[in-house]
């Protein structure tokens, strides 16, 4: 019973563990030539650039689909970071004219 347990696991294991790639088989009798290996790397290349495209699309489908569900978010954003903006503005005029010895533009 033990042997047919342990058989069976084996067997098991064996048929749930990845087959070897055979990619890049320096050996393979159907690389040999140099047309083969030309044509194997224009489909490479090929298959290549249709992930990067499918890749790119669905990134900025990605995004698209967050900036609408963020709705007014990024229009909040850029006006309180405008706000800011000016605020900074008024704040290092009012540094520059107390340094220049302007004292009614000092704060305590």
């Amino acid at each position: 019973m033990k042997t047919g347990l342990l058989g069976c696991a084996l067997a098991l294991g064996a048929a749930l563990m990845p087959a070897a790639a055979l990619a890049d088989d320096p050996h393979d009798p159907t690389m040999r030539s140099a047309a083969a290996r030309a044509r194997d790397r224009a489909i490479i290349k090929r298959m290549n650039q249709q992930q990067l495209a499918y890749v790119r699309q669905r990134d900025a489908r990605q995004m698209r689909n967050y900036r609408q569900a963020q709705g007014g978010y990024d229009g909040e954003y850029a006006d309180a970071r405008a706000e800011y903006e000016g605020r900074m503005r008024e704040w290092r005029r009012a540094v520059a004219a107390c340094n220049a010895g302007r004292w009614e533009y000092c704060d305590n």
